[in-house]
């Protein structure tokens, strides 16, 4: 018998704190019929039984709404519905395309690139797996050749043809079978999935039936209706569940943390005329990216080219200067620039407790460093003159000896550090800024050890164990830099972190694990050398950095060893480079 005495459904509630375990908030796109957005019930109570919480997306093509929306999902469910407008694809319409849904057609192309920007988990279900494709560059069959029937006459919730399964996808996975039972509705299909995704599941007439993200993205589409399958069907509405429960977490732990990134180059690109307040594609960092991404600071650094013999300086820049000083002054200068132009939502950093002041603000920080010590061009004064313009650290060569030190791909011009280059470093801990031996040959690394009284940092160097380059460390590196305090930072560069094939996030993952495993936790971080020709599948650029904090939390980490992964650690060396000097 109905209870209608509401004080009673209140009293279990009342009586606990809090009110309510978080569950993830799951959009649901509603579909558009005559002047109603509807949604079958089927797909509530399916996203509410599988554990989340459903709130229905209307079809709006408003992208101050759709952002302000995106904002407060953790998981979002395209559904099904009418066609897609072939004109989307860059098509003329087929006689034989069916009845289109204008009305849904820009909201849900919109909602899929700007969710997919800010890495949301995605399931797109029949027309929302065709969403998909065409919203990223994929494209839609206006109307399949088909030899299994593929729209059926019994009820829905009657599978009625098989689709068979990649192996190690994440349908398989979800399913355990190569081969499972589903139901169909529809006429148009997926044709070409696009870069982003790729084929999982077909059916016996070659018709693609499901596609996932090939870039570790939680995105997942089906060409079924899932909703309709009881049970089986709701595997897959925990399987996004799951994903968007997972990506809370990553987003309240960079609510709470700080995230650093400790080497990138993007002022390289100043010379095209980039604009940092714009998602811009020429750059893998930018305020939209950044924001995307939930990534709190980064360290730009004024990377100078080493000239072999022969050639000047001015010849292996773009910008009209002379010498290295007026190079980095001028690119420093540009990122000044930046930062004053986009003051609400930038500032600079100098110290740990400046990043910190300017996370509380809700302002991105930006670091600055040199990477090439060239740009002291032999004058010890320009040290102190780099560290009044706001530098934290400097990279002691690049690639080729200089003046200070020989490089990992130089000739082994001094057989270590300089007489000049101990100099510097001596200059530096006197000023308190970090020794950075990415790029440093093996004795110059050993000698910079041995002659800095404060920890020095490798910036972006990964494991040599796994990708035998010079330019990585070797496990012995790795120990005798944490024996003295130091830290190294994995970077996403494909070539230092496999000689074979394209390297990935679980490249990246690998390398942090075994730097891990050979000098601990509290010695490792992350320097993507992002528009330094750094990124990876799964981290491709900015944007992307939250789903390196959700490969961690996969694997069980801590938040407080995230934390240090994330920064911790060298923030840690940082306030004692700093300290130093008091």
């Amino acid at each position: 018998m109905e209870n209608f005495d509401l004080e009673s459904h209140l009293q279990g509630v009342y009586s606990a704190f809090p009110e309510a375990k978080h569950r993830p908030l799951i959009g649901l796109t509603a579909n558009y019929e005559g002047i109603d957005a509807t949604l079958r019930e089927r797909y509530y109570k399916q996203v509410v039984e599988a554990g989340g919480v459903p709130v229905i997306v209307p079809p709006v093509a408003d992208t101050a709404v759709i952002i302000n929306t995106l904002q407060q999902l953790d998981g979002l469910i395209l559904t099904g519905g009418g066609d897609h407008n072939p004109l989307w694809m860059g098509e003329e319409p087929s006689p034989r395309l069916h009845n289109i849904n204008r009305e849904r057609d820009l909201a849900e192309l919109l909602l899929v690139r700007l969710a997919f920007n800010r890495q949301i988990p995605m399931l797109g279900i029949c027309r929302g797996i065709q969403t998909l494709a065409i919203a990223l560059g994929g494209k839609v069959e206006q109307d399949i050749e088909q030899q299994v029937k593929h729209s059926q006459d019994a009820d829905r919730s009657e599978p009625t043809h098989s689709v068979s399964l990649v192996k190690d996808s994440t349908l398989y996975n979800i399913y355990g079978s190569e081969r499972i039972m589903v139901n169909s509705f529809h006429h148009q299909a997926v044709s070409q999935p696009g870069k982003r995704f790729r084929v999982i599941a077909r059916s016996a007439d070659n018709i693609i039936e499901a596609i996932e993200s090939s870039e570790y993205k939680s995105i997942l589409g089906v060409q079924w209706h899932p909703e309709w399958l009881e049970a089986e069907g709701q595997k897959i509405f925990r399987w996004l569940v799951e994903r968007a429960d997972e990506f809370y977490a990553a987003k309240q732990f960079h609510a709470r943390n700080l995230t650093l990134d400790t080497h990138c180059d993007t002022p390289m690109f100043f010379p095209q005329g980039v604009r940092f307040d714009h998602r811009d594609s020429r750059i893998l960092v930018d305020l939209h990216k950044m924001t995307d991404g939930r990534q709190d600071a980064t360290t730009m650094v004024a990377y100078l080219p080493q000239p072999k013999p022969g050639e000047s300086f001015s010849s292996k820049v773009e910008f009209d200067v002379e010498t290295p000083v007026q190079y980095a002054d001028l690119i420093f200068d540009k990122i000044g620039d930046i930062v004053a132009q986009n003051s609400d939502y930038l500032a600079f950093a100098r110290t740990p407790a400046q990043l910190y002041a300017n996370k509380q603000s809700g302002r991105k920080s930006i670091m600055l460093g040199i990477e090439n010590g060239l740009a002291i061009h032999h004058d010890l004064a320009n040290v102190e003159h780099f560290a009044q313009r706001g530098i934290v650290y400097i990279t002691l060569c690049h690639n080729g000896d200089n003046d200070i030190c020989d490089s990992a791909r130089g000739n082994n011009t001094h057989h270590g550090v300089s007489d000049f280059g101990e100099q510097v470093i001596r200059e530096m801990n006197r000023l308190g800024l970090m020794v950075d031996l990415s790029h440093a040959s093996e004795k110059s690394f050993y000698d910079a050890l041995q002659i800095s009284s404060t920890p020095i940092v490798c910036s972006h160097s990964s494991c040599r164990a796994l990708c035998d380059v010079p330019r990585n460390l070797t496990d012995d590196q790795l120990r005798a830099l944490a024996a003295r305090g130091g830290v190294a930072q994995v970077t996403l560069y494909h070539g230092f972190l496999r000689k074979d094939g394209e390297a990935d996030i679980l490249d990246a993952i690998a390398h942090l694990e075994h730097a891990i495993s050979i000098v601990g936790i509290d010695h490792v971080g992350l320097g993507t050398d992002f528009d330094g020709d750094g990124g990876i599948r799964g981290l491709a650029d900015s944007s992307e950095l939250i789903l390196f904090t959700q490969q961690l939390l996969r694997r069980k980490y801590s938040e407080t060893d995230i934390a240090k992964i994330w920064g911790g650690n060298w923030l840690r060396v940082m306030q004692q480079v700093q300290e130093s000097v008091k």
